[in-house]
């Protein structure tokens, strides 16, 4: 029992003991705050009434199983692991050869350069929204898997660069002058000596971006047509013209295949250290 008490310094007053529990309560109570309104959505899922309500009157799995057989919820799902995967690889190919670009050399207006790669992650994605679906709208690209694929790109290529990016400041470039010295070409050099390296980064980025696309729905309001539409997107309608348990099933499902997601990375951060 006395493991699981905090070691105090000798020197620590009562006050000092307080504040230490308060401030551990204080965050408890955070966390609580912050996870409560997405706990409560998982019995509903299992919920044998038509309606978001508590106290939940019967338990059943009909909800998963309308889930599973309902067309618009296939397709949904259907375009969400067509354009997440699509859009997760071009992002994670170009954030890593940005990364590296800009790790291994220095020029003029290099910040700038950052500033403008990153800067998806910081323009509001309602303004992404319009001015993509202009763009991509005149040149007959509009309600297209194209258009999605390439903005969920360029959302989840900064999340990537960031990432390698800080991967690659303790990388050792002597590794990379040591194999070209050997008579390695740079291809060869930087899928032999520098991915395996920069991998666990590589990994956590490619996340980050399945992430992002996965869960995004204000561009792809915007972009999809009927034919694309996503799991968020035919969550928003759902919730707009007709909320059943089925949104508490998809969105249970999504509670678990991102804490997942979260779990995996935290594994690679762990492996890294």
């Amino acid at each position: 029992m006395n493991k699981l008490l905090p070691a105090f310094p000798a020197y620590a007053t009562p006050l000092d003991k307080l504040g230490w529990w308060a401030m551990r309560a204080f965050c408890i109570g955070v966390l609580v705050f912050l996870l409560a309104p997405i706990l409560v959505i998982i019995p509903l899922s299992f919920s044998d009434s038509s309606f978001l309500a508590y106290p939940i009157p019967g338990w059943s799995t009909k909800w998963y199983d309308n889930l599973f057989t309902s067309a618009e919820w296939s397709r949904a799902a259907k375009n969400s692991f067509i354009v997440a995967p699509a859009a997760t690889v071009i992002a994670t190919t170009l954030g890593t050869l940005a990364a590296v670009g800009l790790a291994r050399t220095n020029f003029p207006f290099k910040g700038l350069l950052m500033s403008l790669l990153i800067a998806p992650m910081v323009v509001p994605i309602v303004v992404v929204g319009v001015s993509t679906y202009l763009f991509f709208a005149n040149i007959g690209l509009a309600d297209s898997y194209t258009a999605l694929i390439i903005v969920h790109a360029a959302l989840g290529a900064p999340f990537v660069l960031t990432t390698v990016l800080a991967t690659l400041q303790g990388f050792n470039q002597n590794l990379v002058r040591a194999s070209l010295s050997l008579g390695a070409n740079p291809v060869a050099t930087f899928f032999r000596v520098t991915l395996p390296v920069i991998a666990p980064g590589v990994i956590s980025g490619a996340l980050f971006a399945f992430a992002t696309s996965f869960d995004e729905v204000v561009v792809t309001l915007f972009l999809a047509g009927p034919n694309q539409v996503t799991l968020p997107r035919q969550m928003f309608t759902g919730i707009r013209e007709n909320i059943t348990p089925t949104i508490a099933a998809v969105a249970t499902l999504l509670i678990i295949f991102t804490t997942s997601l979260l779990l995996a990375l935290e594994w690679l951060r762990g492996r890294r250290r």
